[in-house]
């Protein structure tokens, strides 16, 4: 009895420690330009985050102009009428800091981490950005080099790069979220310098950003120096677009076969999901952590440990503003055909939607959800990203505290109905990656004879 009791309090404690973990303070306000300001104050480390999260992502794209957003991403390195072209990197690593940025289908996100001290320095660099950043013929043709060989590296020459793009074609063809951020060359090669000032100063203003501040901060300090650094600049005037996604009707399950670099095939499944922050899109992120989430998962055990069907099995969820894809991605076993491997992957699928999850296994999977939740605010990097996405996304950044109940609220019966909800064919993308030399080669002679014929 004593032991049991030990137990119990030892899980009370821990309990209470995670509530308190999870509690992160903030501030946030609007200035009279626009931009929301997020302030949260963590002076146990000398150091802070600066960070801007603009709401454009390839979705705000215009027809014929995709791979603006990322493209801008890299773009807005080139520096401003204040800072030499080249110099954006060699000033915030002279300062001892380092920075970055991503590009997805709904945002643009730029960061730098500094010494604490040097918090002024991250503000004017970001303020820079977005007051006058350098756009002009020299710097859109370096970026273009820049992200061509980007897209020669991560798409064309990377195994199965191409998945998402593909897709997301098929996925949401004729929608916005039809291409995926790398866009199109094509489309960057025929704009114009006019087409790019253009998509700047509808984009990238006050009233379209959001600024969040995480680390070792005076928040009075910190409000002076984001009044004195953005202050001046102006609100932006132009009418920013915001594109309504939906999900176009599929006659039954698509598919696809796709001739890669690759030497080993591949099976990809998606399944269309609704808006991050629905009911729906909680009990879906929990199924793929049911089905791949650690060694014990449900793919993990059974096709890949137990069968020895595949090298790999995992279970993506793709999170989007409007929608997204539940993917599993799957890599056979030498031997075992691809046909067979998503045979064993589709008879999983249809066990989430015939069997109710049992409930030690339940638990496991939201002791899961709940630890990597609060592992995720571990540094205040993660932090200020955080409370950007929540204001932005939802409305609602109180959520960086709160949205780990709403996975608590999910049931196992919740698990089985969006199953047979959305892992249905007429929601559902297959697409087969094959190495290249499996495709079948036209017949030369055939082609020589109607060469001829047409001479």
């Amino acid at each position: 009895m004593l032991r049991k009791t030990s137990l119990i309090l030892v899980f009370c404690a821990m309990s209470a420690f995670v509530a308190q973990a999870q509690n992160i303070e903030y501030e946030e306000y609007d200035m009279d330009n626009g931009l929301h300001v997020i302030l949260h104050q963590d002076n146990s480390t000398p150091i802070v985050t600066v960070s801007v999260l603009y709401h454009v992502g390839s979705k705000n794209e215009p027809e014929g102009r995709t791979g603006f957003a990322h493209f801008f991403e890299h773009l807005m390195f080139e520096g401003s009428p204040n800072l030499k072209r080249g110099e954006y990197f060699k000033i915030i690593n002279a300062a001892g800091g380092s920075l970055n940025a991503n590009t997805s289908n709904d945002r643009t996100y730029y960061f730098e981490t500094l010494p604490s001290n040097q918090l002024a320095l991250g503000l004017y660099m970001e303020s820079e950005r977005m007051l006058h950043a350098k756009i002009d013929s020299a710097g859109i043709a370096t970026q273009k080099e820049v992200v061509k060989e980007e897209k020669r590296l991560r798409v064309d020459n990377q195994p199965y790069g191409s998945v998402i793009s593909v897709m997301l074609k098929n996925a949401y063809g004729g929608t916005n979220y039809e291409w995926a951020p790398i866009g199109s060359f094509e489309d960057i090669d025929a704009a114009t310098d006019q087409d790019f000032v253009d998509f700047y100063e509808t984009f990238y203003v006050p009233n379209n950003a959001t600024l969040s501040i995480a680390g070792d901060i005076d928040k009075a300090e910190a409000k002076k120096l984001i009044d004195k650094y953005f202050g001046e600049i102006k609100r932006g005037t132009r009418e920013i677009p915001r594109p309504k996604i939906t999900a176009p009707k599929l006659d039954g399950t698509v598919e696809e076969t796709v001739f890669d670099n690759i030497q080993v095939p591949a099976l990809v499944q998606g399944y269309r999901m609704p808006a991050q922050g629905t009911e729906d899109y909680y009990a879906l992120q929990m199924l793929t952590t049911l089905l791949s989430g650690g060694q014990s998962s449900r793919f993990q055990k059974e096709i890949v440990d137990n069968k020895g069907m595949a090298l790999a099995v995992q279970s993506i969820p793709l999170g989007l503003e409007s929608g997204g894809l539940f993917i599993n991605f799957a890599i056979p076993n030498q031997g075992v055909a691809i046909e067979d491997l998503a045979a064993e992957v589709d008879a999983m699928i249809e066990q989430t939607k015939n069997e109710l999850i049992p409930e030690r296994e339940f638990q496991k999977v939201k002791n899961q959800v709940e630890n990597n939740f609060i592992s995720g605010y571990g540094s205040v990097q993660s932090i200020a990203e955080s409370l950007a996405n929540y204001h932005v996304y939802f409305g609602n950044t109180e959520l960086i505290n709160t949205e780990i109940e709403r996975y608590k609220k999910v049931t196992r019966e919740d698990l089985q109905r969006v199953a047979k909800k959305y892992f249905v064919p007429e929601n559902k993308v297959v697409l087969t990656y094959r190495p290249k030399s499996e495709q079948e080669k036209p017949d030369e002679s055939k082609i020589k004879k109607e060469g001829g014929n047409r001479e």
